[in-house]
């Protein structure tokens, strides 16, 4: 039997790495900032320093993430970047063997492109395991049984929604929206409703800080852009409610989703979820106002995971210290 000694979420918006007998070890921004040059792109920052050049530099430099939907979008400087995260972890090429959390709905080509890549940063064995059966292990389910579980994992780069029982995926669903689409959307409704230019790491803030599903919310902050006009500095104090009509559409389309998903399923088994209800994690499930916007909106029971933006990478680290299991779900996937 295969032991496996690291675990790693790379989502579009963190990156997480988990290492046995040590617990969570990295947790940074899965970015990547790179200057044109002559002769190509030449790498200025990876992870944290990556993100403090959003927004601080001139029009060359390009901030991005080679993840997108739970994809590999560019090989080259994921892997760079992973080479990157796994130095300061001094971890040694060719040791160890590692365990990647993926969305329900990739390809065969998807799958294969995430063992090529860590592959290529140098472990021997890289299995797959989804990230929703992480998320229900890191939640205290068991997911051996015969129970059905439904989890809805709101990341950064996508949501994944999945019905888990006997430690597989009976059936899953990824959407292509999460949190750095809020803060697209932030971005671009600041620059046409206020005329201030503002970078996606202050809308990343702003949808952390004041974002709510609270329509009636009095939370505020100061931004500081570019006013559209003048092209000079400006400061303004953004509301929660300048913000709630761009939030709401994305909760409501992931609760669509999810209600469409429960109806697709055979009686006894959407018996069972209206029975358990549904399991919401990921960091962007921490937004304020969301249990009340569930009641109001969601017509099967859900609860919250606390912490849930750790909840998955956690739960990876639980299977780690339990091989058998781990080899079952990786065997079903």
């Amino acid at each position: 039997m295969i032991k496996y000694n690291y675990a790693i979420e790379l989502g579009g918006g963190q990156t997480k790495i988990y290492q046995k007998d040590c617990g969570l070890v990295l947790c940074e921004p899965t970015l990547v900032a790179a200057e044109a040059t002559p002769t190509g792109y030449s790498v200025l920052g990876l992870g944290k320093k990556a993100k403090a050049l959003m927004g601080r530099t001139s029009d060359e430099v390009e901030v991005f993430t080679p993840i997108s939907n739970g994809q590999v979008i560019n090989f080259e400087y994921c892997q760079e970047l992973l080479e990157y995260f796994f130095d300061k972890l001094e971890y040694k090429k060719n040791t160890g063997n590692i365990a990647v959390l993926v969305n329900c709905g990739l390809t065969v080509e998807d799958k294969k492109l995430y063992r090529d890549l860590l592959h290529k940063v140098g472990f021997k064995e890289v299995a797959l395991i989804p990230t929703a059966v992480c998320t229900c292990v890191g939640a205290g389910k068991n997911i051996s049984s015969t129970k059905i579980n439904m989890v809805v994992n709101l990341g950064g780069g996508n949501v994944d929604i999945a019905v888990i029982n006997r430690n597989s995926i009976i059936k899953g669903a990824t959407l292509g929206i999460g949190g750095r689409n809020i803060d697209s959307a932030i971005a671009q409704t600041i620059a046409y409703d206020h005329k201030i230019v503002i970078g996606l790491a202050s809308a990343e803030s702003l949808k952390n800080e004041v974002g709510s599903l609270y329509a009636n919310d009095t939370l505020n902050m100061e931004v500081t852009g570019v006013d559209v006009e003048s092209k000079v500095p400006r400061s303004y104090i953004i509301t929660s409610s300048d913000i709630y009509s761009i939030i709401v559409p994305f909760f409501d389309e992931i609760i669509r989703a999810t209600e469409v998903t429960i109806n697709s399923l055979p009686p006894d088994i959407s018996a069972d979820i209206i029975n358990n209800g549904v399991l919401f994690a990921g960091g962007v499930s921490q937004i304020s106002g969301f249990d009340d916007y569930l009641r109001k909106n969601f017509r099967y029971a859900g609860k919250i995971v606390d912490d849930g933006e750790f909840t998955s990478i956690l739960g990876a680290g639980k299977l780690l210290d339990d091989q058998l299991l781990l080899n079952k779900i990786i065997e079903n996937f």
